[in-house]
């Protein structure tokens, strides 16, 4: 069997990451089990974990000014979403581990093909979540409540796909915490923009995950794993298109809510605009979903890192104004 014949279980690669990846490439090989059920070969959860965050922040700098604190809390909710994302995968490898092992996307994870034990994927998990923790710490009291609450959301999502059709309600719920942390870790104190703002995130979430879980839908039907792309399933882009909505007028809440007292005129403007063109961005993907082709289902979903990123970019650029 020659390297381009082997199957990703016979090299340890996982068959949705990106192909020739830096895991697979350069890390230690005892490492790459570890990395991969970190999903450190699949960057794209990380950045949708730590987007909210970002947008937390930088609108809270915007509606009472830029602090040098926040510096670091854009920087620590960077490493804190890479740690927790991948101590969340490693939980969610852990209790899927045998219904991993019957789908075809997930059967090359560590886990079910015998590179790791689930005892070492616990000890994992259980390292990252406290390197993960020593940076929460270093925030005021009331996000660290949040960052300590936000474990019972991670813990729940691995079973939601087990007992309700909208298990992407769940991943939002725990995905987008990190707008309420980041906003809290600079105000001191939750409020309105940011719920706002953490409302218009699970809208988000359940729009792009629908699309991801479209890959899985016939695989999912055959285990009876729910989901919203197979509860949705040709009404699909209708449905994703409200969501859409949905997310535009939350998020747009929350600029007006955050920015129209005190901030500027010109603030609010630049904000709204990111909304606008993040909305522009959605409706590219709904104009080119294909829900029965794996391949672009995956490549719309990882397309989300520049969605999520256009509001995150005009609010650092409404903080120059």
């Amino acid at each position: 069997m020659t390297g381009q014949d082997k199957t990703p279980e016979a090299t340890g690669q996982v068959s949705d990451a990106v192909r020739g990846n830096w895991v697979d490439r350069l890390a230690p090989p005892r490492a790459r089990p570890y990395l991969r059920l970190s999903r450190a070969d699949r960057p794209i959860g990380t950045w949708l974990l730590l987007l909210p965050c970002w947008w937390g922040v930088l609108l809270a700098a915007n509606a009472t000014g830029w602090r040098w604190f926040d510096l670091w809390i854009i920087i620590g909710c960077g490493a804190g979403a890479w740690l927790m994302r991948g101590a969340g995968c490693t939980w969610n490898d852990i209790t899927d581990r045998d219904i991993d092992g019957r789908v075809a996307r997930t059967r090359s994870r560590p886990i079910p093909s015998g590179q790791v034990t689930t005892k070492q994927a616990g000890l994992w998990m259980a390292a990252q979540a406290l390197i993960a923790f020593c940076i929460l710490i270093t925030f005021n009291g009331n996000a660290i409540y949040l960052g300590i609450t936000s474990l019972a959301l991670v813990a729940i999502y691995p079973f939601a796909k087990r007992f309700t059709w909208w298990p992407q309600v769940f991943l939002g719920l725990a995905f987008n915490w990190g707008a309420l942390l980041a906003w809290t870790a600079h105000t001191g104190a939750l409020g309105l923009p940011a719920i706002l703002l953490y409302l218009a995130g699970i809208c988000w979430t359940i729009f792009y995950d629908t699309i991801y879980a479209h890959q899985d839908k016939e695989d999912d039907a055959l285990i009876g794993v729910k989901s919203t792309a197979r509860l949705f399933g040709d009404n699909t882009p209708q449905i994703l298109r409200l969501f859409q909505m949905l997310t535009l007028i939350l998020m747009t809440a929350a600029m007006v809510a955050a920015l129209m007292n005190g901030a500027g005129l010109p603030r609010l403007v630049l904000a709204v605009l990111g909304v606008l063109a993040m909305g522009w961005h959605m409706s590219w993907q709904l104009g080119r979903l294909q829900t029965d082709d794996a391949d672009t289902c995956l490549m719309l979903f990882r397309a989300n890192r520049d969605t999520g990123l256009i509001p995150a970019l005009f609010l650092a650029g409404a903080l120059m104004l």
